[in-house]
């Protein structure tokens, strides 16, 4: 196992200044393009305002010349060029290590693009570096702070940075919201695309779980993992899905077509979107702005079917966690024995070694209660395979599936979460009132947050759920549903 003096910490305030020589001194003497433009001016907004945010771990130094060659091609350009674009650092990028935000994989460099990223960089896209987020995807510490990574600190909020981003794509969302980026690309496995979305004010898109590849992103677990974009509006982050789905898939081609055209509905008139009861009766203030919404819906024609729950069954919490554990040991050692390099020795049990022998830097703030439960689980793989059944039946064929067919409807809506609560490096994260990530996360449908309502001037997002593999109709319902929204 590597030891901590062996490993290079690739810092934003180390490395910055640094980086920004390299890649703006090889152009400093010629004309800027288009993309190398917005590149570098990506750069020089981080440069001068992370040191408040803490949303990026590393910048790439070959951000500004891959720019530049990019505007001096002259083959077509792609649907995403000259967009700079950070990447959660739990997603492969050649030139960069992956660290999960932990330092025992600082100098993971594994010299590969995952498949979404190599699917970026061929749309025109420049990928300008790594952004911070939950160390581990916030599976380490059932006490953490939400954006807090050993690689990459503390991530503040975008609105207010004595409160929380939210995580586990923490540094996605504050960096669109601050505008480094107008795309970051994040992770989910439950809620950890759209609540950091939903807490800084910006759209976050979970899609169909299966539509990306998960090739190349370090793993929390595979049967709900997935990357998907956050974006300044849902246009943009309706092309990047495009654009990252898997061409592989037979299903791709159309929802790809769908996303880019967004032209699936003419209007949400006649649309029936059911209100997810379980969202509301927290806060009156949440429910107020919620029906600001449901008002905007009505008058433009939608039928809205009200007071729909899903009924979970008595051991679903326990079991689900369980799942996530089981598979979070297996899928996180089968990964990290597949790296090619050096880090292919961990484990899971040597992680937890390493983290004991690194207490001062990586259990300063909290422990890794998660990392212990998932390495002494006891159930069998028939147990597993039992829950991981149920959560999923009451989810989806019981839960969702159940409520679009019975109700007829085109979309699910209700409030994402709360709003951002304090940063609190002793007590660790503390949620205010209910989220609607659950669902959509173990059944696999995709789930779109848009940043439509606020409460004492703290973003609240509103969520759209929608059916599996119809990503292309619920973002077509998202762009109308921003637009009307808009409209004064």
């Amino acid at each position: 196992m590597p030891s901590a003096t062996r490993l290079r910490f690739w810092s934003l305030s180390v490395i910055t200044p640094l980086l920004l020589t390299m890649s703006l001194s090889v152009t400093a003497q010629l004309p800027a393009g288009e993309a190398q433009a917005r590149t570098e001016s990506a750069l020089r907004r981080i440069s001068a305002l992370d040191h408040k945010y803490g949303a990026v771990i590393a910048v790439d130094p070959e951000a500004s010349p891959t720019a530049r060659s990019l505007d001096l091609q002259r083959k077509a350009r792609g649907p995403l060029f000259g967009e700079p674009i950070l990447l959660k650092d739990n997603i492969e990028s050649r030139g960069l290590p992956t660290t999960a935000g932990s330092l025992a994989l600082a100098a993971n460099e594994t010299g590969r693009d995952a498949p979404l990223v190599a699917q970026l960089r061929h749309a025109g896209a420049v990928i300008l570096g790594k952004a911070n987020l939950s160390e581990w995807a916030n599976f380490r510490s059932e006490f953490s702070s939400s954006g807090w990574s050993g690689v990459g600190g503390q991530t503040h909020n975008a609105v207010d940075t004595a409160r929380s981003p939210c995580g586990s794509s923490s540094g996605s969302a504050v960096a669109v919201a601050v505008g480094y980026v107008d795309i970051a690309i994040g992770t989910e496995t439950s809620g950890s695309i759209v609540c950091p979305a939903a807490v800084n004010g910006v759209v976050g898109f979970k899609p169909t779980h299966g539509l990306v590849s998960g090739e190349g992103i370090v793993p929390l677990a595979l049967t709900q993992d997935t990357a998907g974009p956050i974006a300044k509006n849902v246009r943009l982050a309706a092309r990047t899905l495009a654009v990252i789905a898997n061409p592989e898939l037979d299903k791709a081609a159309a929802l790809r077509k769908g996303l880019m055209s967004l032209d699936a509905l003419d209007s949400l008139a006649g649309l029936r979107i059911g209100v997810a009861a379980d969202s509301l009766g927290f806060d009156p203030r949440r429910d107020a702005e919620l029906d600001k919404v449901l008002e905007v819906l009505r008058d433009a024609g939608v039928e809205l079917v009200s007071d729909l729950r899903i009924e979970r069954y008595e051991n679903y919490r326990q079991d689900s966690y369980d799942v996530l554990l089981w598979e979070f040991r297996r899928d996180l050692n089968a990964y990290l024995a597949n790296l090619p390099n050096e880090f292919n020795t961990l484990t899971l049990d040597a992680l937890i070694a390493f983290n004991r022998a690194n207490a001062e830097t990586e259990l300063a703030l909290f422990d890794q209660s998660i990392f212990l439960k998932a390495q002494s689980l006891k159930d069998t793989e028939a147990e597993y395979r039992q829950k991981r059944a149920a959560t999923q039946t009451a989810m989806g064929e019981q839960g969702l599936d159940k409520l679009f067919e019975t109700h007829q409807l085109d979309a699910l809506l209700g409030i994402t979460t709360g709003p951002a609560w304090m940063i609190d490096g002793v007590n660790g994260d503390a949620f205010f009132g209910p989220s609607l990530a659950g669902p959509a996360a173990v059944a696999g449908n995709p789930h779109i947050t848009l940043p439509l309502a606020s409460v004492a001037g703290l973003p609240l997002g509103i969520s759209l759920i929608g059916e599996r593999w119809k990503d292309d109709r619920l973002a077509a319902m998202a762009l109308h549903l921003e637009s009307a929204m808009a409209t004064p």
